[in-house]
């Protein structure tokens, strides 16, 4: 058994862990990371995140997605993609991504240690092997816990790795199924319900709510659904599970208004909880709140002042990219360095087919609000860039304050929405007003041209109201 010190002791090597670590190393600490897994990247690479947007991908491209499309001859019933096309393309991009972490870590004198954290007090925790033997004493002065999330997995669901899957589970599996039920319309479960829609599988989704994705400004989520139908998945809304079956061939779900659907393979995808139970953060002082996560303070410190705690264990919103900042700022303030708030607003990436990106308040948000706004609205049918590339279903929506033209969101759906939703987020933290698009010149022609119709789109109402 090994006893080492270091000024930063990081727990998980995922976004918020691998930023913590840097930002740290950067400053001039000595930085160990405890990673339970051989190599690292957490969940966000192993099973999340980096997985799924490879796999998204890599049907767009193995099923000529967006060359059908422009030829307007989109048949999503018979792809001869097999399930090791898919894995050859995932395990590419992981691999590459496994060598640039460790080239990072290297760079920056990371020291890794493999192992699952015990805390044994404030300042020390305990790290052992997979038989449970202790391997390592490690003494911080300063500790981040960014030990990510798990699929909510409850004991009464029959999961294996053929047929009852979560998220985890689903990347292991051997053929491409005929039919696909999938429980949830959350992020998760939107996402892989459209790949595998893509792909030909018959997806139907299931959820108590009235809309998949029910927190997107309400327009955009009601044309993700139009979309996903043209494709050939099915929502089912206002139904909650009451019993899944596992059956020879297939499986069964119950649900409590008596109905019940049958299908060859089942995603579970009803949420994910905080990875903190092997931690043994009673030791520090720590304790969950009611919903099972680490509560922290403004600077993501916990009651404990020397341990922080970053990413998916804090909850929301459990994103890639917020959690590398929230890692970030912990270590700046942990070692005295200049830093601030974490942003109000921030950019939210979907990654469906179609994909969506998002910025601001939604429609809902601002007539609870009272405010006094306007909508400005590009179609991708009017943007050039997208007829050139394949006449693909899309839609910019601008929201912006009626009196003084502040932009308050901006919602987009269709191809590229990810990359340039940056653009309006740019704007907003500047305080610009609707017209700024308006008077600036687009490269042409762009997808980001859609900023300037639909300001002018929206900014024309608003004349005309005067």
């Amino acid at each position: 058994m090994d006893e080492l010190y270091a000024d930063l002791v990081v727990i998980g090597s995922g976004p918020a862990g691998q930023k913590s670590a840097i930002q740290a190393a950067k400053l001039g600490k000595s930085v160990m990371i405890i990673e339970r897994y051989p190599n690292p990247g957490g969940a966000s690479l192993h099973s999340g995140t980096i997985p799924s947007k490879s796999l998204r991908e890599a049907i767009l491209n193995l099923s000529d997605f967006y060359t059908k499309s422009f030829y307007g001859k989109r048949e999503f019933k018979e792809h001869n993609i097999s399930i090791n096309d898919l894995n050859f393309c995932l395990n590419f991009v992981l691999d590459e991504q496994i060598k640039q972490l460790r080239r990072q870590f290297e760079k920056n004198k990371i020291v890794i240690i493999q192992g699952v954290a015990h805390f044994e007090s404030q300042t020390q925790i305990a790290v052992l092997d997979e038989k449970n033997h202790l391997t390592h004493l490690v003494t911080g002065e300063k500790i981040v816990i960014a030990a990510g999330s798990k699929p909510r997995n409850p004991k009464n669901v029959p999961f294996d790795k053929e047929m009852v899957l979560d998220s985890t589970r689903l990347l292991s599996i051997d053929h491409v199924p005929e039919t696909l039920l999938v429980l949830g319309g959350g992020i998760i479960g939107s996402e892989y319900a459209s790949f595998f829609a893509a792909l030909g599988t018959k997806v139907t989704v299931v959820d108590k709510k009235e809309q998949m994705l029910h927190y997107l400004d309400r327009e955009i989520g009601l044309h993700l659904q139009t979309e996903l139908t043209k494709i050939g998945l099915k929502f089912i809304a206002n139904r909650e599970l009451d019993e899944i079956i596992r059956h020879k061939d297939e499986v069964e779900v119950k649900f409590n208004d008596g109905s019940s659907l049958r299908t060859e393979m089942l995603l579970y995808a009803l949420g994910r909880v905080a990875n903190v139970d092997h931690l043994h953060i009673e030791n520090a002082g720590i304790s969950v709140d009611s919903k099972g996560y680490i509560p922290v303070n403004a600077l993501f410190q916990t009651i404990v002042p020397n341990i922080y705690a970053v990413g998916d264990v804090i909850g929301g919103p459990s994103l890639a990219s917020t959690s590398m900042e929230q890692g970030r700022l912990a270590a700046r303030h942990a070692f005295g360095a200049e830093t601030h708030h974490f942003p109000t607003f921030y950019p939210i990436g979907i990654y469906t087919i179609p994909e969506i990106s998002s910025c601001g308040y939604t429609e809902e948000q601002l007539k609870n609000l009272g405010f006094r706004y306007e909508v400005g609205r590009a179609h991708y049918y009017e943007i050039a860039k997208n007829t050139i590339a394949g006449n693909d279903p899309g839609m910019f929506k601008i929201l912006f304050h009626a009196d003084t033209l502040e932009i308050l969101g901006i919602h987009i759906i269709g191809r590229n929405a990810t990359e340039v939703i940056h653009i309006g987020q740019v704007a907003m933290t500047f305080g610009a007003r609707i017209d700024y698009f308006i008077d600036q010149v687009f490269n042409y022609p762009t997808y980001a041209e859609g900023y300037r119709i639909a300001a002018l789109n929206g900014f024309n109402k608003v004349k005309h109201k005067r």
